[in-house]
């Protein structure tokens, strides 16, 4: 066999996006505007594990459906994902992959099985997982192959801890690996890392995401401070055609566009915006020589400044 190498071309890249929140926090609906940015005129994929909710969209998205019923193993996750692809839908939208990790038939009911059948002793235990975290794994590997963008959804919950600080006890939140104010995707730990890019979605500000894994080449996708919509949808098609970051007037639009969102948020969606932008980014805001975008951006300072974040 003869191993042949040629100049590496960014076209026809697949992107695998996570989206993971709690209830209210716009997962699935963000899921949908990204997916139709990106599939265009062309309907997209939904793989439906929540009983048909998908379907409360099919007024506002072009997209065909499918449901996952339980058990949910993630070999039928595997299969679904590849009939999908293999039908040539440009986008597959999974709603929800937790179910694989938590629901029924899925992952940790597969361990509690193998566990009651070898014995329910504590020398099984590490054993028990074998059968479970090797189709777990044999899922993502298929997941990683396909050829269309997919877009996974996972539900998040909240971690407490309880601490005691000066003789009081205290309920605070449990900081996990993202670091994300004790959120976790519920699924298994290392998923969402295994993704081209991954977000946490928070009810105090449906649509904007937190960053849990996005790497320097995608950060022109998801500006900071921008909600997830058909425009990161138009970013990522053409990003993942060849084509270049966003132009300047990408920039200016999405400037813009935040002015709009700013004029009617709350604190806590201002936080949400302000804290998901890096120093030199919130220097940015300040600094644009353009008089009508320092226009925009003093106007968006002004709004910070009265929540006291500025």
């Amino acid at each position: 066999m003869t191993f042949m190498f040629k100049r590496a071309v960014r076209e026809q890249v697949g992107l695998l996006v996570g989206l993971a929140g709690g209830t209210g926090s716009g997962k699935t609906f963000s899921a949908m505007r990204l997916a139709a940015g990106i599939a265009g005129d062309k309907p997209f994929a939904v793989i439906d594990t929540e009983a048909g909710r998908a379907k409360h969209y099919a007024d506002k998205f072009a997209f065909d459906h499918g449901e996952l019923l339980p058990p949910f193993l993630p070999n039928a996750y595997a299969e679904a994902i590849k009939a999908a692809d293999e039908a040539g839908y440009p986008v597959i939208v999974v709603d929800s992959m937790s179910h694989v990790w938590s629901g029924d038939g899925g992952v940790l009911d597969w361990q509690e099985e193998e566990f009651q059948r070898m014995g329910s002793k504590d020398s099984v235990k590490i054993a028990s997982w074998i059968k479970p975290k090797t189709s777990h794994k044999h899922m993502v590997q298929k997941l990683l192959q396909v050829r269309a963008h997919v877009i996974l959804c996972f539900r998040a919950e909240e971690k407490i801890e309880i601490i005691k600080e000066d003789g009081k006890t205290k309920i605070v939140p449990r900081q996990g690996p993202t670091g994300l104010n004790g959120w976790m995707p519920i699924c298994e730990k290392s998923l969402p890392f295994e993704l081209t890019a991954s977000f946490l979605l928070t009810a105090d500000a449906p649509g904007y995401p937190k960053p849990i894994k996005l790497q320097e080449q995608h950060r022109s996708l998801f500006p900071p401070g921008a909600p997830i919509d058909e425009r990161s949808g138009r970013l990522i098609l053409e990003w993942a055609s060849g084509g270049g970051p966003p132009p300047a007037v990408e920039a200016v639009e999405i400037v813009r566009n935040l002015k709009a969102d700013i004029a009617g948020a709350d604190e806590a969606s201002l936080r949400t915006i302000w804290e998901s932008m890096t120093r030199a980014e919130r220097k940015t805001h300040k600094d644009y020589k353009d008089a009508r975008l320092r226009e925009i951006a003093i106007e968006k300072e002004d709004a910070f400044s009265r929540t006291g974040l500025g």
